[in-house]
């Protein structure tokens, strides 16, 4: 699971099928010095996101892979 804390570099490695909803919520320099570093929690209440919506679409788009079909 994604949360808070993770760095938004991690959270992308791990999880690249969560590029769009990065890209959705207004994060455009997901390859900037800043990935590196801040967490999604920080980024996010920099450029005023909705830290909750985000973590929330962000571990829908990874519930996906786990998904047993």
């Amino acid at each position: 699971m994604i949360n808070g804390s993770m760095l938004i570099e991690d959270a992308v490695s791990k999880y690249p099928e969560t590029i769009p909803v990065f890209e959705k919520f207004g994060f455009g320099c997901l390859g900037c010095q800043a990935a590196l570093f801040e967490s999604i929690e920080q980024d996010a209440k920099v450029h005023g996101i909705n830290v909750e919506a985000l973590i929330t679409s962000l571990n829908k788009a990874i519930a996906k892979r786990c998904t047993i079909t």
